[in-house]
C-alpha cells in the first residue's frame, strides 16, 4: 500500500460510506490512470467488531502491506455519544479503532518487512493534554475538545510504544500533525474556529503532504516512534505543559485497549 498512486502502486481505500467511497475511487482512477486502486467497504473505525470483520476479510488476501495509514478517519464530538458497543464515540474512533486495526494488520505489515510502516495522523491539539487513563471521559461535564486532545495524546504515546514493542519486526511507526486544514470535519466540529480562519487554513493536499512524505521516505532517514510536522521531526511536548512524564501510563492504557478490543 502506498500513497504514490500515480506511480502504479496498489492502494486499498478503507471507507465507511459506499457512495462516497465509489465517487472518490472513480475520481482517483480518472486523475491517475492507475486501476490498481480498490475500495474496501464497509469499515466503521468506531466499531471494534467492524474493524475485526474488515481485518479478517482483508487478511484473507494474504498481501504484504507496506504502508498502513491509521486514523485518517477521526472525529471531534461536542457532546457525549455512546456507540452501539458501549464506548464513547471519540475514543472509539480516534483510539480504540486505531489500536485494534494496527494490531490486527501487523502480520501483513511483517510481510513487507523491512520497509513496512504505520503512520498515525495525530494533531497539534495533543500539546494541551497529558496522557490519562480516563479514556472515555468519565466526568459529568463532557468536553469534546478536551477529549479530542486526550485521544491525540494517546496516539503519540502509542506510536512510541509500538516502536519499542515491534522494533525487531521490520515495521516502522510514526505519528504526524497535518496542521489546521480546511476540511468538512473541521467546519463541522469547530464552526467558530473554521469561520474565523476562513481562507487562512491549509488545503487538504497541504495537510496530507507530510503523510505522503512519510510513506515514501527511505526508513533510514526517519526516526521510528517520532512525531513529524511539515516533513521534519517535531517535539512531542511543550515546556511547562506537564505532559512528558504522563507517558509512563501507556502500559496500563494498552492493557485496557487490549481488553476492549478482545485481543487478550
Amino acid at each position: 500500500m502506498s500513497f504514490n498512486v500515480s506511480s502504479g502502486a496498489t492502494v486499498y481505500m478503507v471507507c465507511r460510506n459506499k457512495e462516497r467511497g465509489e465517487a472518490a475511487l472513480t475520481k482517483i482512477h480518472s486523475i491517475t490512470g492507475n486501476k490498481n486502486v480498490y475500495l474496501e467497504v464497509v469499515c466503521d473505525i468506531s466499531s471494534v467488531n467492524g474493524v475485526k470483520s474488515f481485518a479478517s476479510r482483508f487478511s484473507s488476501k494474504n498481501v504484504p502491506v507496506h504502508v498502513l495509514v491509521v486514523n485518517n478517519a477521526g472525529v471531534l464530538e461536542a457532546n457525549r455519544v455512546i456507540t452501539p458497543e458501549g464506548y464513547e464515540l471519540s475514543f472509539a474512533t480516534n483510539v480504540l479503532g486505531t489500536y485494534t486495526l494496527t494490531e490486527l494488520m501487523l502480520p501483513l505489515l511483517e510481510k513487507a518487512s523491512p520497509d513496512a510502516r504505520v503512520i498515525t495522523v495525530s494533531s497539534g491539539g495533543m500539546y494541551t493534554s497529558p496522557l490519562t487513563t480516563d479514556l472515555q471521559f468519565s466526568g459529568d461535564k463532557f468536553d469534546g475538545v478536551v477529549q479530542y486532545a486526550r485521544n491525540k495524546r494517546v496516539q503519540i504515546a502509542l506510536t512510541e510504544k509500538w516502536a519499542e514493542m515491534y522494533k525487531d519486526k521490520g515495521v516502522g511507526f510514526y505519528s504526524m500533525h497535518p496542521g489546521w486544514a480546511e476540511t468538512p470535519g473541521v467546519a463541522k466540529s469547530l464552526p467558530d474556529f473554521s469561520k474565523s480562519f476562513e481562507g487562512k487554513l491549509r488545503s487538504s493536499e497541504e495537510g496530507a503532504d507530510t503523510v505522503v512524505w512519510l510513506a515514501l521516505q527511505p526508513k533510514e532517514k526517519l526516526v521510528c516512534g517520532a512525531f513529524y510536522f511539515d516533513r521534519a521531526e517535531a517535539p512531542k511536548h511543550l515546556p511547562l505543559t506537564g505532559t512528558k512524564n504522563s507517558h509512563s501510563a501507556i502500559d496500563s492504557i494498552i492493557e485496557k485497549l487490549r481488553s476492549f478490543a478482545g485481543l487478550e
